[in-house]
């Protein structure tokens, strides 16, 4: 038996395959560890943030414009991780110090302006409906995520993806059958109502961005490192803050604001600190969203966004006295309870890819004979 020169030479050696899977194994625990951080922040970002927003209106504010931009005005904050890393790559000799290329900055600046005009429906709504109510109308942003990214990214569900999205709408329909009974003291039927309507529209456009988010990576036509994804955001952050800012001057808030903090309840160096938290809770919520995109899926992140809604709800009748019913608890489970369906079905699927790269690494190598 003879073996065939030619094909030998062709045949990876099993020594290098083993460093081929050593090597994606250690690639695979980091970008674990990432997901990780950037779903904290995201968890950060999506129960602070409504309570934060909140406390602002309660307290005596009520300019939409101004609430809307708080929620993004925070993107400076990118430019310290990003001069860092711009640093770094000068010390490395990298031609590029900038990962953005053209097609992606125009893609940004497309999203920042949806996600300008969520925020804008978001901060209205969020001034007429209690944390309860809005924190429902918001969790269905799941069930549009899902459709939005199911025809847009063409996302595969498997039987727990799908139990985890319909018992996280489910509580949030359990949670809506007394949502009227939550209008706050002197609200009128009418405000309510448009306080409903806008955040349920908030809903809609953000479902739409998130898949909108995926495909922009995998149309990105290059790797899709951490730095560009906080160049992404910062883009993403500063087009949606110009949107409001030119709703801010036309609404004329500009001029409100010194009036507005001298008139806070809480206090004027309060009203400040409550403008000032709400950003940077806010580019939590936003640089853990993108993060956790890119790691995983627009899927993904709507459940964790979903797992904020019920931890909101708790902390809601801390902050602001809100009833929590027995509605609330039958939500706050079935949470839980579609959270844990989708982490269970993930680290299935994880570990089924684990078992499959094992048994490649122990196939023996086929040999040619003449």
């Amino acid at each position: 038996m003879e073996i065939n020169p030619q094909i030998h030479e062709e045949m990876p050696q099993p020594n290098n395959h083993v460093a081929l899977q050593t090597h994606k194994s250690g690639r695979s625990k980091k970008k674990l560890i990432l997901l990780f951080f950037n779903i904290i922040l995201l968890l950060v970002g999506g129960v602070g943030s409504p309570l934060i927003l909140r406390t602002y209106f309660v307290h005596g504010g009520n300019r939409m414009w101004f609430s809307a931009f708080l929620q993004t005005a925070g993107f400076p904050f990118l430019l310290i991780p990003l001069i860092f890393s711009f640093l770094q790559r000068r010390s490395d000799n990298r031609s590029s110090l900038i990962s953005l290329t053209p097609p992606l900055l125009f893609y940004c600046t497309i999203l920042g302006l949806i996600t300008g005009v969520s925020d804008y429906l978001y901060s209205y709504g969020m001034s007429f409906l209690p944390v309860s109510t809005s924190a429902l109308l918001s969790s269905t942003q799941l069930g549009f995520t899902a459709v939005f990214a199911f025809f847009i990214v063409k996302q595969k569900f498997n039987a727990s993806s799908i139990n985890a999205v319909v018992l996280l709408t489910f509580g949030a329909v359990v949670l809506g059958v007394h949502a009227s009974g939550d209008r706050p003291n002197g609200e009128t039927k009418a405000k309510y109502n448009i306080g409903f309507l806008m955040t349920l529209g908030a809903a809609v456009v953000y479902g739409l961005v998130l898949p909108l988010v995926e495909l922009m990576y995998k149309y990105a036509k290059k790797e899709v490192t951490y730095q560009l994804v906080m160049e992404m955001q910062f883009i993403i952050g500063l087009s949606a803050t110009v949107f409001c800012v030119i709703g801010m001057a036309i609404n004329k808030d500009f001029e409100a604001i010194g009036r507005e903090a001298k008139l806070y309840r809480l206090g004027q160096a309060e009203y400040y600190l409550v403008v000032f938290f709400s950003t940077v809770i806010a580019q939590f919520f936003f640089l853990g969203m993108v993060g956790t995109i890119k790691y995983s899926s627009a899927l993904l992140s709507g459940v964790i966004i979903a797992v904020c809604i019920p931890v909101t709800e708790v902390l809601a009748v801390f902050f602001f006295h809100e009833k929590f019913s027995g509605e609330k608890g039958v939500a706050l489970a079935l949470s839980l309870w579609g959270t844990g369906s989708y982490f269970y079905g993930e680290y299935n699927d994880h570990k089924r890819r684990k078992n499959a790269n094992a048994m490649e690494v122990q196939l023996p190598v086929s040999i040619v004979s003449t």
